[in-house]
């Protein structure tokens, strides 16, 4: 069977490591039938816009894509290329697993962690209201009038809806992503003894999703302060994590430096029919077109897609082949070697090769 699938070359650093991933994924045996499509800075003189209306098209046609970094320009009126795309094609789960690679230089080991990270809602969605604008002088008398509480008249104003239906959604997601991957545990984690209707609504629902998993998967809850203590102290007693938006961004982050950092971390932000899959990192323009930068998170976001694709036997041998090159240490770029000056460092290019040897 052959794949079609969108690849966004992204800027920066982008186009390198859209390539290195190609050319790795192809080398798996697996058929593909690439529509190449870019998106970024690099293409805002030409189009006019960061993300051009055939990027979107190309991807609700082939309901797949995999997405090198991209840069978000500022002063254009994106907020973000990545979050308009999530929000365009209702992408409602982040999927960020952490996982330890022999060789990543790390202060734990054996970390295997799941974020599973609502994308849509709480104060990522975008509803604030400017201070010292005539609405947002009217919204903050209308909230004193109806919550009995003072705000300062020279507030900015930040909405955070968080919804029945999106956290059903999302929860349903963690308890299926762990059936379906054999993991044991569900952690629901909000701030709800403060924030008890919108952090607490998400417990509420969560409970309710968590009944219909009882006997398959264990349920428990945890307030964000103390996970982050927890993930830092034992993190090996966790398993899949369910968030809202913002905390899950924040962990998801904690979770990665956990395993050694933005390098090796993979990403996906899935929806009901559509999959966009990405590194998490950013472009970094400064190393660009310099055949530097570590290819993994890319790579690993594309075994990520070969298990979406039900390709199982060829995810599960690039990712062996991606652990033994980094685990031996030698063809691998800078960043992975125990001196980031060491001369033995090899491109971004170079550390592809020697993955697609490792899988022959």
């Amino acid at each position: 069977m052959t794949h079609n699938i969108t690849l966004i070359r992204g800027d920066g650093v982008g186009p390198e490591l859209a390539e290195a991933t190609r050319r790795v994924l192809e080398a798996t045996g697996v058929k593909f039938n690439w529509d190449i499509q870019d998106a970024g800075v690099d293409i805002m003189e030409t189009a006019g816009t960061p993300l051009p209306p055939q990027v979107l098209e190309s991807i609700r046609k082939n309901k797949v894509a995999i997405k090198a970094p991209i840069t978000t320009p500022i002063g254009t009126g994106f907020r973000s290329v990545n979050v308009a795309i999530r929000k365009e094609l209702d992408l409602y789960a982040c999927l960020r697993p952490s996982k330890s690679y022999a060789g990543v230089r790390s202060r734990y080991e054996n970390i295997d962690l799941v974020i599973v990270r609502e994308n849509t809602e709480d104060l990522y969605a975008g509803i604030e209201f400017e201070e010292g604008k005539p609405e947002t002088k009217k919204l903050i008398n209308e909230i004193e009038k109806i919550s009995k509480k003072k705000i300062r008249p020279d507030s900015g104003i930040s909405i955070k809806p968080i919804s029945k239906t999106g956290t059903e959604k999302i929860v349903r997601f963690a308890f299926d992503y762990a059936v379906e991957n054999k993991r044991k545990k569900v952690t629901a984690i909000t701030k709800a003894n403060i924030m008890k209707y919108t952090d607490g609504l998400f417990y509420h629902v969560a409970r309710e999703v968590a009944k219909n998993y009882e006997g398959k998967i264990e349920y428990e809850e945890r307030l964000i302060d103390n996970m982050c203590m927890q993930l830092v102290q034992k993190p090996e007693i966790y398993d899949v994590m369910v968030l809202p938006n913002l905390y899950g961004d924040i962990l998801s982050d904690l979770c990665a430096g956990l395993a050694g950092g933005l390098g090796i971390a993979p990403g996906a932000n899935i929806g009901k029919d559509i999959a966009v899959f990405e590194a998490v990192h950013g472009s970094a323009p400064k190393y660009k077109g310099q055949n530097k930068v570590n290819p993994t998170a890319l790579i690993l976001s594309g075994v990520m897609m070969l298990r979406y694709l039900k390709e199982t036997g060829a995810a599960d041998r690039l990712e062996k082949a991606v652990a033994k090159v980094i685990a031996e240490g030698k063809e691998v770029t800078y960043d992975l070697k125990p001196h980031r000056d060491d001369p033995t460092a090899v491109g971004t290019s170079q550390m592809a090769d020697a993955i697609i040897k490792a899988l022959a």
